[in-house]
C-alpha cells in the first residue's frame, strides 16, 4: 500500500470535457503541482453523492486559495459515468478521473474487491501529493467515511 513519502507510479487515466476524451498520465496531472485526491468506491453511489464529492465541490475555493492547483475525484468508473456525475454535481472546479480498469488504483494497493457490487474498485480515501510525492493520506475503513472528507484535508493544508 502506497504512504507517505512514496512518488506515485505512472498510469493513464481517462477524463472526457465538453465531449472530448483524454488521457492524461500521471505525470501531467501531478508533476510540479500541488494536488488533493480523492477516491470514491463508484460514482452515483450514496456516500460519494450526497457528502464526499459534494464536500469537495462546497471547499474548492478553499483549497485553492491554499495553493491547491487541481482537485482530483478518481474512480474506477469510465470517463463518461465521471463527466455525468461531475456534471450532476455541479464538480466544475473538479477533474473527474477514470481509473476504468482499475490499474492506478491497483498499482497503490487501495484496491478492493466488492463482488457481485461493482467488482474492483477503490478504498474510500483523500491525500495531498505535491509534485508527484505523497504528503499525507487519509484512508477510510470499510464502510466508513470519517477521515477522507473535505473538510479534515483542508484542516490538514
Amino acid at each position: 500500500m502506497i504512504e507517505v513519502g512514496a512518488t506515485l507510479p505512472e498510469a493513464i487515466f481517462s477524463t472526457l470535457k465538453d465531449g472530448e476524451m483524454s488521457n492524461p498520465h500521471t505525470n501531467t496531472l501531478f508533476s510540479e503541482k500541488k494536488v488533493v485526491l480523492f477516491a470514491v468506491p463508484g460514482a452515483f453511489t450514496p456516500t460519494c453523492s450526497q457528502a464526499h464529492l459534494p464536500g469537495y465541490v462546497a471547499l474548492a475555493d478553499k483549497f485553492k486559495a491554499k495553493g491547491v492547483d487541481h482537485i482530483i475525484c478518481l474512480s474506477v468508473n469510465d470517463a463518461f459515468v465521471m463527466d455525468a456525475w461531475g456534471k450532476q454535481q455541479n464538480a466544475d472546479q473538479i477533474i473527474m478521473l477514470a481509473d476504468g480498469n482499475g490499474e492506478f488504483t491497483k498499482s497503490i494497493g487501495l484496491d478492493m474487491d466488492t463482488d457481485t457490487f461493482g467488482g474492483i474498485r477503490s478504498i474510500r480515501y483523500s491525500m495531498l501529493v505535491e509534485d508527484l510525492i505523497v504528503k499525507s493520506i487519509n484512508i477510510e475503513d470499510p464502510g466508513r467515511f470519517e477521515v477522507s472528507d473535505a473538510e479534515t484535508m483542508l484542516k490538514s493544508l
